[in-house]
Formats: C-alpha cells, sequence, structure tokens
C-alpha cells in the first residue's frame, strides 16, 4: 500500500511538470482597461483575463463621465453600476451575458427587491450565479458595489 502511495506522489508532482514545461501553455494575465468605467481607485485593475475568464473588480455608482457618483435611489445607483460591469465586458468583447457570477454588497438588503428589479431588467435568462451580501460600509461610503467573472469565447 505504500508503494502506491509513492507512485501517487511521484506522478503527482512529475505531472505538471511534464504539462507546463512549455512556455506557451502557462497562463499569462491580460489587463483590461476602458474609459467607459470608472478608473481604479486604488492599486488594481478593472479586470483581468486569464484563460478565458474575465475578473472585473468591483465596481461601483461612479459615473465614468463625470468622475462623480450617483446619489439617486439604489435603482439609479446599480444601474450604473451594472454600466460600469457593462463597460468592461464590452472593453474585453464580451457582454453582460457572458457573466457566470455576479457579487453583490449591499450596506441595506432592505435595498434587495429593488435591486433584483434592476438585474432582472438588465439581464436575461439564465441568469449568473449570484451571491448578495450586507457588508458594514463600501467604499466612498456608497451603498452597493458589484463585482463579476465572466466567461469569454475563444
Amino acid at each position: 500500500m505504500r508503494t502506491k502511495c509513492w507512485l501517487f506522489y511521484i506522478i503527482l508532482i512529475l505531472i505538471p511538470s511534464f504539462a507546463f514545461s512549455d512556455s506557451e501553455s502557462i497562463m499569462s494575465k491580460k489587463i483590461i482597461f476602458t474609459e467607459e468605467a470608472p478608473k481604479a481607485l486604488g492599486p488594481y485593475s478593472q479586470g483581468v483575463v486569464v484563460g478565458n475568464t474575465l475578473y472585473i473588480s468591483g465596481q461601483i455608482p461612479l459615473n465614468p463621465e463625470t468622475e462623480t457618483l450617483v446619489n439617486g435611489s439604489i435603482k439609479e445607483q446599480a444601474e450604473q453600476v451594472i454600466s460600469n460591469l457593462e463597460s468592461i465586458c464590452s472593453a474585453a468583447n464580451a457582454s453582460l451575458g457572458d457573466i457566470v457570477k455576479l457579487n453583490i454588497y449591499l450596506t441595506d438588503l432592505a435595498n434587495f427587491a429593488e435591486v433584483n428589479q434592476v438585474m432582472q431588467n438588465r439581464f436575461s435568462e439564465p441568469y449568473p450565479a449570484r451571491a448578495t451580501v450586507q457588508v458594514v460600509a463600501l467604499p466612498l461610503n456608497v451603498e452597493i458595489e458589484m463585482d463579476a467573472t465572466v466567461l469569454l469565447n475563444e
């Protein structure tokens, strides 16, 4: 039995070195940036592509044209956040329909139903997987933030 275990561990060590010995098969990352979405507020990228997956950083209701926060209703804020996500998707030749996982952060879950309405208007079935959580605070004291994982068509 111990011989089989050692053989298994040797195989686990050797297979990755053979599989990734060619420098072209190692995945690299591509940074996505667009003027159509807010510039990053810190040391991060709007989006990063690895393989056929786009990871979009958290977006808040910041209007990229005016560089001001949308201070209207939660629906107006959610609309702006989704527009920002859509712009980053577009910069990577994707769309909202390519989002496979969406995370929504709210400072008040009482806004859950209104955000659902906006999402229902902006997304179509099949909807992405999603998590919605209440948080104590968000950057610039906004009420909503979203990040997304997007499957890119090759």
